[in-house]
């Protein structure tokens, strides 16, 4: 006998309670098997690929293993360091900047000078929270993985459950799926395949895009000489999932800079701009499109407030399962709303078949 649709609705609600309750509880004890998760969905479509090319899952597996080894080496002897290095010494300037675009206001603008000593005293206020507490939450993020967070969980179970994960990702989705129950294995399944499409298209789609600008604008920015180009270019580059956002606030950062160190000299200025408008023609014109898509379906908006929320209850982890969850209550919605407005509650009893 069928359950009743109250006896449904009070399982699956105990059933996504339990799930909270564990990640509230062992959220940091899961953080290397979401990862693991994470990593191995990410790299699922270019094992399918290599299995299509004619090798078998363990030779795929391997030879993405080999490839994520080698770039993880490279990271970790020549970009982390220098990120790091850049990111310090940023901060530890902000107030010799701060001095300085004082300076330029006063002596561009002689309308600021009535409010010099407000704009002054701003202005130094601000570099010196900047570097004081910039300081110290670089110091804390650099040091609070090793108190909080076990390095040999992250760099060896990491690892571990990715490659098992990934070489065993196909047998897991068919064993879920036959766990599933059979009157409503066809709707959950349909559900499922729209998730992992927004998914898809999100997270490995705009994942690729935030890689591919952030190495572009990171590169093309030392390469013009423009000191701490590597921080602007990797924030612009890593805050390209919001639109607008990173060319906004990489370009904006990056132009001040170059004002300052080039001042006079235009040619240097307006390449660093063109660095950035050439970034975001490529990026709306060829990356997103390609990788991306139109029908992604996850508004910025409704990813800032499910990653809000899920960061301030369960923490780095929430931050983590935020773009799935925030991705699935998308899909979960809209299909509520589409079985709504084919019911008679929407409709009502006295519509004719032809405004159904």
């Amino acid at each position: 006998m069928a359950l009743s649709v109250r006896q449904q609705t009070t399982y699956w609600g105990i059933a996504a309670a339990i799930l909270l309750a564990v990640l509230w509880l062992l959220g940091d004890v899961l953080l290397p098997f979401i990862l693991g998760m994470a990593i191995a969905y990410f790299l699922d479509p270019l094992a399918d690929r290599l299995e299509a090319a004619g090798t078998s899952r363990r030779v795929a597996t391997a030879i993405i293993t080999l490839g994520a080894l080698f770039v993880f080496v490279v990271l970790a002897l020549l970009v982390i360091p220098a990120l790091v290095r850049q990111a310090g010494q940023l901060i530890e300037t902000a107030p010799e900047l701060t001095q300085q675009l004082q300076a330029f206001l006063t002596e561009r603008f002689p309308g600021f000078e009535g409010a010099e000593s407000i704009m002054r005293d701003t202005l130094q206020d601000l570099g010196q929270a900047v570097r004081e507490r910039g300081g110290a939450l670089l110091k804390t993020a650099l040091t609070s993985a090793a108190t909080l967070i076990d390095l040999v969980l992250l760099f060896v179970i990491v690892p571990v459950v990715s490659v098992y994960l990934l070489m065993d990702w196909d047998n897991m989705v068919a064993r879920v799926d036959d766990l599933l129950p059979r009157e409503h294995a066809p709707v959950i399944r349909e559900l499922a395949r729209d998730i992992d499409r927004t998914l898809a298209g999100f997270i490995r789609g705009m994942g690729t895009v935030c890689i591919i600008l952030g190495v572009y604008y990171a590169v093309a920015l030392m390469l013009l000489g423009l000191q701490f180009g590597l921080v602007v270019g990797v924030a612009a580059g890593f805050l390209t999932f919001i639109p607008y956002v990173g060319a906004i606030v990489g370009g904006v950062l990056a132009i001040g800079l170059a004002l300052f160190q080039f001042w006079g000299d235009w040619v240097w200025i307006v390449a660093v701009w063109a660095v950035f408008q050439s970034g975001q023609f490529v990026e709306g014109n060829f990356l997103t499109p390609k990788l991306v898509g139109d029908s992604v379906g996850l508004h910025p908006v409704w990813l800032l407030l499910g990653m809000s929320v899920f960061g301030t209850l369960f923490g780095f982890v929430g931050l983590l399962v935020a773009v799935p969850i925030a991705a699935a209550l998308g899909v979960v919605a809209r299909f509520v709303v589409n079985r709504y407005k084919h019911s008679e509650l929407y409709l009502g009893d006295g519509a004719d078949e032809g405004e159904r």
